[in-house]
């Protein structure tokens, strides 16, 4: 387990699972809510949330949650572990 993706409804604790997972596991988390969204809650365009996430998933081992159906497939494809 090495490249974990967490996918979920709002408020489900995905967030809280990546922080906890990524202290056992000694891999970096990655929140997606926190880095796609810019000041005054604009979010990023669409082509460059896929630059960010393709950056992300070429790493060794990361833990990223969030939903952003838009870069889904990409996350899918990388990931080992999927909850």
């Amino acid at each position: 387990m090495k490249r974990v993706l967490l996918i979920g409804s709002g408020g489900a604790g995905k967030s809280t699972l990546a922080r906890r997972m990524s202290k056992q596991l000694n891999i970096t988390a990655f929140h997606l809510d926190k880095l796609l969204w810019k000041p005054n809650w604009q979010m990023t365009p669409k082509p460059e949330q896929a630059i960010i996430v393709n950056n992300l998933v070429r790493q060794d081992s990361w833990i990223i949650d969030g939903n952003y159906n838009g870069t889904l497939d990409i996350r899918v494809a990388a990931a080992d572990t999927i909850g």
